[in-house]
């Protein structure tokens, strides 16, 4: 390498540790690993159970003992709750009658059969259309009162608790005891055996109803049309009624007003297109002009300039600072062996 800064220079190799080397430390040696067992305690609890099992064989045979006999047993029950005296049942008579207690009939509801839809009658094309005018209901306007309902529940009220009254008090009769020595168990009934009936579908009924329906749709149509067949003369009422006269019409005399084409139109708008186009093509030529006329002018200035540019001027020689090389001050890097290990070091 030609830069001086980047040279090698090797070191004196170091004679100590050509002669250290017969000396070294041997590495001591460990003992080898003594494996130990696992201390489960399953293994002690099998232990333990087999020790006790051990000392139980080798104790005495278990004599049996009696224990004395309670002297409570002989003098009374023992371990049977008392029997609790129940008191008999008091009677009390009913309050039937009371000033605030008023009797309030329930209302049955009236469960309403659904109305059977009636298809529309068929119409007969012989006959004319006779529209139906609707009937004019009067409602008549009638007094009432509740004076004669409230007489009648009072005094069926009133009828009600005198028959409470003379009622007999009914007197309190205990029920006897059960017999517990025998036990009666309830007759067993038989059930009598399942009788197969029709079955009641409610396509049936609607099949019925549908069919009855159309029995009588069919009837009224064969009278509808026996009615068309008969004939009936109508009366002749054109003789009796005045003869026809035209009127004239009362409309004021039509007022002629100047009118235009479309044609006019369209070529009157056609001339005004026109001239604005005519216009804005005058525009545009003016404003291509102009500018056609500035890009020249630029052109003509760009010329001139780099014409300018182009004349050839030398220009002075320059004079620089005198570079002046000095010594370094650095001292020179002393390399060193690198020692990784322990053991050649002194």
């Amino acid at each position: 390498c030609s830069n001086p800064r980047f040279k090698f220079k090797a070191l004196e190799l170091n004679r100590k540790l050509l002669e250290g080397a017969e000396h070294l430390k041997k590495p001591a040696v460990k003992e080898p690993t003594v494996p130990e067992g696992f201390e489960l305690q399953i293994e002690k609890r099998l232990q333990e159970r087999q020790i006790s099992k051990k000392s139980e064989e080798e104790e005495r045979p278990h004599t049996f003992k009696s224990q004395p006999l309670p002297k409570r047993i002989l003098e009374g029950v023992v371990g049977v709750p008392e029997r609790k005296v129940l008191h008999p049942t008091v009677p009390e008579s009913p309050a039937f009658a009371l000033k605030k207690r008023v009797r309030v009939d329930r209302k049955v509801e009236e469960v309403k059969q659904p109305s059977p839809i009636k298809p529309p009658p068929v119409p007969h094309f012989g006959l004319p259309f006779q529209p139906r005018l609707p009937e004019h209901h009067h409602v008549e306007v009638c007094p009432f009162s509740f004076d004669e309902r409230e007489r009648e529940r009072r005094a069926m009220k009133e009828k009600r608790l005198e028959e409470k009254r003379n009622e007999e008090v009914p007197q309190f009769k205990a029920q006897p005891l059960p017999d517990f020595e025998s036990v009666l168990l309830p007759e067993k009934k038989k059930l009598e055996a399942t009788k197969p009936e029709p079955f009641r579908l409610l396509l049936d009924e609607r099949g019925s109803v549908k069919n009855s329906r159309w029995e009588q749709m069919v009837k009224e149509e064969q009278k509808q049309q026996e009615e068309a067949a008969t004939f009936k003369a109508r009366p002749n009422t054109v003789t009796h009624k005045e003869p026809f006269l035209p009127k004239k019409p009362e409309r004021a005399a039509a007022a002629v007003e100047n009118f235009e084409l479309s044609t006019e139109r369209r070529a009157r708008e056609r001339q005004e297109y026109e001239r604005l186009v005519s216009e804005k093509e005058a525009l545009s030529e003016l404003m291509e002009e102009e500018q056609r006329r500035e890009e020249e002018q630029q052109q003509k200035e760009e010329i001139t300039r780099l014409r300018q540019e182009q004349v050839h001027k030398a220009q002075p020689v320059k004079h620089y600072k005198p570079v002046l090389v000095k010594k370094s001050d650095v001292p020179l890097t002393v390399p060193h062996t690198p020692k990784f290990s322990d053991r050649f070091r002194l």
